[in-house]
């Protein structure tokens, strides 16, 4: 919605952004777009608090041309759903992936959804098939437009800084995987740097860059009611609590019975993410010629850390379309990552990636398997030829369709289209 607001406005649009407030903006105008703040928070299936009514007031008698409106299961969507029919202006809608779909909590909210989609003029979607999108076509739903997400072209149209390696004591002629993500324990930090402790690089030195916000320690107690909210039951906490025990004494396999799907919970003896993470890098900072590093780096680093890595990996368990990935071809970076959102898709769009395969459970949450992932990661290390092609064909795709210059003239054309048809 940044890159949106700050482009259409730099075109000469007049754009205003409603969102939460924050008492460190100091500012009601970034870059041209004016900035409207609401003391709201919450949804409809947590409950919203906060002064809902004078948002809703807001968008209902604002004076402005077309209302776009991005993600559900957040509350300046949510706070509308009552009246979406009094907004006479046209609306565009930005689904963002439904990733609550198969929680128990939501289904109230997603039996309801088809017929929030109904009213408005165009459904926009980052994916040609995802769960959010396969309910739209479900319902017959025409009035559909997908425009994918991409990397900002003034942060990948830089030098690559050659002393990245030398700040950071990483070799020259090493193999560096790295990944982007918080590390909440649903970005893969864990399975990526079990996966690379079994890797095999010949005499090769290798590094592993994992590039993460900590997001602090949690008990265990805090975990498990975590896991008893979200899936809102104790049979699940009741196998995670269970798990310790059965591991011990070689009766894991008492969980399959019980239905739970390996790799499923959270890491092994309630460890919070962070603590899973750093127990396996200070292992393979053992190993002679291995090197492994949770680092939280600024902007401009991250940036440089794609340009001078050599595959990027990714082993997130729920995504909707990852920034990420066009992040690595807008750098020809090459990217390996499992079938998580529609990672499938980007990596066809862009030419710059391959897939590892992996299962998807139930709930929707793509379960890394680290042997493969480890075997995979060989592969491509030992196919300079093939990372080539790879670098060369997402770098291209990036350029030629999903820098963020090219992507906001889409979202243009479809204000424009929704303009036009109220003009008639």
């Amino acid at each position: 919605m940044r890159q949106l607001g700050e482009r259409l406005a730099a075109v000469g649009h007049e754009v205003t952004v409603a969102t939460m407030y924050l008492p460190e903006r100091k500012t009601r105008s970034i870059h041209g777009v004016i900035v409207r703040e609401f003391k709201v928070a919450g949804n409809l299936v947590r409950g919203m608090q906060g002064d809902v009514k004078r948002y809703r007031d807001f968008v209902l008698q604002q004076d402005y041309d077309v209302l776009l409106i991005k993600a559900a299961q957040q509350w300046t969507f949510d706070a509308l759903t009552p009246v979406l029919q009094d907004i006479r202006k046209p609306k565009i809608f930005i689904p963002c992936g439904f990733s609550g779909m198969y929680d128990p909590m939501y289904a109230d909210y997603f039996r309801a959804m088809p017929g929030w989609l109904q009213q408005f003029d165009r459904l926009i979607f980052y994916a040609s098939h995802y769960r959010d999108i396969d309910m739209a076509r479900k319902h017959g739903l025409s009035n559909i437009r997908i425009v994918p997400n991409g990397a900002d072209e003034r942060e990948f149209n830089v030098e690559r800084d050659r002393a990245f390696r030398s700040r950071h004591a990483i070799p020259d002629n090493a193999f560096v995987v790295m990944t982007v993500g918080s590390v909440t324990g649903y970005k893969g930090h864990a399975e990526l740097a079990a996966a690379f402790e079994s890797c095999d690089f010949g005499p090769r030195p290798a590094c592993l860059l994992l590039i993460g916000n900590r997001t602090g320690k949690r008990t265990r107690w805090h975990d498990m009611a975590r896991e008893m909210y979200r899936f809102g039951g104790s049979v699940r906490v009741a196998k995670w609590m269970l798990r310790p025990a059965l591991e011990k004494i070689g009766l894991e396999w008492l969980l399959i019975a019980l239905g739970h799907t390996p790799g499923a919970m959270l890491p092994k003896r309630g460890l919070p993410a962070e603590d899973a993470v750093e127990e396996i890098l200070v292992r393979v900072n053992t190993v002679r010629g291995r090197k492994a590093m949770l680092v939280d780096l600024p902007r401009a680093e991250v940036i440089q850390a794609y340009f001078n890595c050599d595959l990027f990996v990714f082993a997130s368990k729920i995504e909707y379309s990852p920034l990420v990935l066009f992040e690595a071809a807008a750098a020809g970076l090459p990217f390996l990552s499992v079938p998580v959102g529609n990672a499938s898709e980007i990596a066809a769009w862009t030419g710059g990636g391959v897939i590892c395969e992996a299962e998807v459970d139930a709930v929707g949450y793509t379960q890394v398997n680290p042997e493969k992932l480890a075997r995979q990661i060989e592969t491509l290390a030992g196919q300079p030829e093939m990372l080539a092609r790879l670098s060369a064909h997402g770098r291209h795709a990036w350029l030629q369709r999903f820098s963020w210059s090219t992507i906001f003239r889409s979202y243009e054309k479809i204000l424009e289209e929704c303009l036009e048809e109220t003009a008639v």
